[in-house]
């Protein structure tokens, strides 16, 4: 090891650069990652484009995606064409919505069976399905977090009851269970103490969404602090006299952290596929809302002669669950490098 003389003569070792915290390295694992930074890349381009749904509906489709433009016109091709031209299949019974016109400024991916233009509808459906999508994995992991690490480090009754709680959650169907409350709190809201939820508020199936897959995040928290409770260092935190809080909220919780992280993602991805399903079944986001879902919804009866209205959404949603899958999977790899989630020993 090189030394450094100082004028008085003593030799002395040159200051060494610290080691780097574990989260460095992890971000420098996943940043390698070309499927990660690929991925990440991907979702940030639909999040934006979703985020822009006003300017572009504003001010280059210049529509209003949420008002029925059946006697509207456009141009296609330098003519006027009506939004909604007579059905020529069967007795021309009808309308038929016009087609993609492949101009971002006149009906980009046609028109619904309302006349609006089904590009600014995607575009504002795809915020409401990434806020509901993000905002039900967070509230589902925080409160995954609390219960997994409260039922596994204080065991006994308290662990036996909220178990109990978990498994009868697990034991309903996902998707039974979500249409059941959605019934409930569609008809008449959600009103518990200070909380007032309307009826048709996008917290509702943000909501829902969030309780059903408390039960698919916590077992594997509890089972992880179960197998800490009992580590070296959880015991000389007791040894000392540290309370049960602070043992959970500094020692416990840290070490749970990343397999939260590892999850955000993939909840994220399963919350927006149990939205869309819920809001194409009309029990999930209503009207004048818009969602994915409810596009498919809409673009059900034109599946024969519109099906982008269909289509394009449906597509989004996959491509959407596919990059936050693998931003997920790379994720894991990179905080748990002995574990390959994509294949592999």
């Amino acid at each position: 090891m090189a030394v450094v003389t100082q004028p008085g003569g003593a030799l002395v070792a040159p200051p060494g650069r610290g080691s780097e915290g574990p989260w460095r390295v992890a971000l420098g694992r996943l940043v390698r990652d070309r499927a990660a930074v690929a991925s990440a890349v991907v979702c940030l381009v639909i999040v934006v484009g979703c985020l822009l749904a006003p300017v572009y509906a504003g001010n280059v489709a210049h529509a209003n995606p949420f008002r029925s433009n059946v006697s509207g016109t456009t141009l296609v091709g330098g003519k006027t064409t009506p939004v909604l031209m007579p059905s020529s299949a069967g007795l021309g019974l009808g309308v038929t919505p016009i087609g993609p016109t492949w101009d971002p400024a006149h009906y980009f991916l046609g028109a619904d069976n309302q006349g609006r233009d089904v590009m600014a509808r995607l575009l504002y459906g795809g915020r409401n399905s990434l806020l509901i999508g993000l905002s039900s994995a967070v509230l589902c992991c925080l409160v995954a977090a609390v219960v997994g690490v409260l039922a596994g480090y204080a065991g006994g009754a308290l662990d036996a009851v909220l178990s109990r709680i978990l498994d009868v959650l697990w034991s309903v169907p996902v998707y039974l269970l979500a249409i059941c409350l959605s019934v409930v709190l569609l008809t008449s809201g959600l009103h518990i103490g200070p909380i007032d939820v309307a009826a048709g508020s996008l917290w509702v199936p943000i909501v829902i969404i969030g309780v059903v897959y408390i039960p698919y995040v916590a077992r594997p928290i509890r089972g992880q602090v179960i197998s800490l409770r009992n580590r070296e260092f959880i015991q000389a935190a007791i040894g000392v006299g540290a309370s049960d809080l602070r043992i959970m909220r500094r020692d416990l919780l840290p070490n749970v952290l990343p397999t939260l992280i590892v999850f955000l993602p993939l909840m994220t991805a399963l919350s927006m596929l149990t939205e869309s399903a819920l809001s194409f079944l009309s029990v999930g986001v209503q009207p004048p809302d818009a969602s994915w879902g409810t596009i498919i919804n809409d673009g059900l009866g034109l599946l024969y002669t519109r099906p982008a209205v269909a289509l394009a959404p449906g597509l989004l949603i996959a491509l959407t669950a596919v990059v936050l899958n693998i931003f997920g999977d790379a994720t894991s790899e990179a905080l748990n490098p002995g574990v390959k989630l994509r294949g592999g020993a």
